[in-house]
């Protein structure tokens, strides 16, 4: 089974192409899909996390619930504390990167018994996090500086300098094009993107 990683900086279009790998029949695992499931208080990670951040300390970041029911997790919130403190963000991956990890082997394992033959893991921070070991290709997705700014400043709450404190965590897109294996270019449309998908998928794909 080949396992394809795929990446890209914020507002690169990388949740888009994934899908599109969904509907040529490759199952994909979504990194940032697992980790909201983890700030949800029925969740044994949503603990770790709290014990991490306790509301004491950071009350900023918790929402209220329903009477005797554990205070949920602002994600937002969340964000912004971390994305400002470079300790609090190292303390928070540190919780859930292994987490993400383990879902991911227990995916992959899922997807081997029921025999597909590719499947791709959808992981934000790949290269940051040295994901690249664990799969067998690595996709970037990319667009021009000024169309991924467009995207992400569209978005409700999102500021300029949101948007450069997350890129500062991020690896620079050049370097991430230069590593992959393949490149999709997200700024060409949907169906282009669909058919560098394609293309992908046929370079990969043995010859009957």
């Amino acid at each position: 089974m080949i396992v394809l990683g795929l990446t890209g900086s914020i507002g690169m279009g990388k949740t888009t192409v994934a899908r599109q790998f969904e509907t040529l029949g490759v199952q994909a695992h979504d990194a940032d899909a697992q980790v909201h499931e983890f700030f949800d208080p029925a969740h044994a990670v949503y603990f770790d996390i709290a014990a991490a951040f306790p509301i004491h300390s950071y009350p900023q970041i918790y929402k209220a619930s329903e009477k005797g029911a554990p205070k949920t997790i602002d994600r937002k919130a969340l964000g912004r504390v971390v994305f400002a403190n470079d300790h609090d963000r190292k303390r928070l991956e540190a919780i859930i990167h292994p987490h993400v990890r383990a879902a991911q082997d227990e995916f992959k394992r899922a997807q081997q018994a029921l025999g597909a033959d590719i499947v791709l893991l959808d992981i934000p921070l790949l290269y940051e996090t040295k994901a690249e070991e664990r799969v067998d290709k690595v996709i970037v997705v990319t667009a021009p500086y000024e169309i991924q700014a467009q995207r992400v400043l569209s978005r409700a709450g999102m500021t300029q300098e949101k948007f450069e404190s997350i890129l500062a965590t991020q690896m620079n897109n050049d370097e991430k094009c230069r590593r992959a294996d393949f490149i999709i270019h997200t700024n060409l449309g949907l169906h282009e993107s669909l058919a560098q998908c394609k293309n992908i998928l046929r370079a990969l794909k043995p010859k009957s």
